[in-house]
């Protein structure tokens, strides 16, 4: 089960971790995520924890995860009038993480991820009926 950011603060606080990290962990888990992360993480932790998520949509792996998901959601791969489908989600969404990491190792990860998808969509609409 998933815990709330209050049950978290109380297990960090119920195994004495320092009030700094505790508020750290807390903050990182409150603005990690995409939709959440508006602005850029105040510390280097957080930054990295939210470049490593950014990574993670992105790539082989991010491409993989956009079919599974799209496939439990019955969406459809493609359709050039419907903004619904999995491939739309790189133009809504992946193909934008590129320009919103923190750190430099993150930037040069992902430029190569970025650079994967292009060529994927490229094949994609290639071999896509017209």
């Amino acid at each position: 089960p998933e815990l709330s950011i209050s049950q978290i603060t109380q297990l960090l606080k119920k195994l004495k971790v320092d009030d700094k990290i505790a508020n750290t962990v807390s903050d990182i888990i409150s603005n990690v995520s995409y939709s959440s992360a508006i602005n850029k993480m105040r510390n280097i932790e957080g930054q990295v924890v939210q470049d490593a998520d950014r990574l993670d949509a992105m790539g082989a792996i991010g491409i993989a995860r956009v079919f599974t998901y799209g496939g439990y959601m019955q969406r459809p791969i493609y359709e050039s009038k419907n903004k619904l489908t999995s491939i739309n989600h790189f133009y809504e969404k992946l193909l934008l993480l590129k320009d919103k990491m923190n750190t430099k190792t993150g930037r040069v990860l992902a430029a190569q991820r970025h650079d994967f998808m292009e060529n994927y969509l490229r094949q994609f609409f290639h071999e896509w009926p017209a």
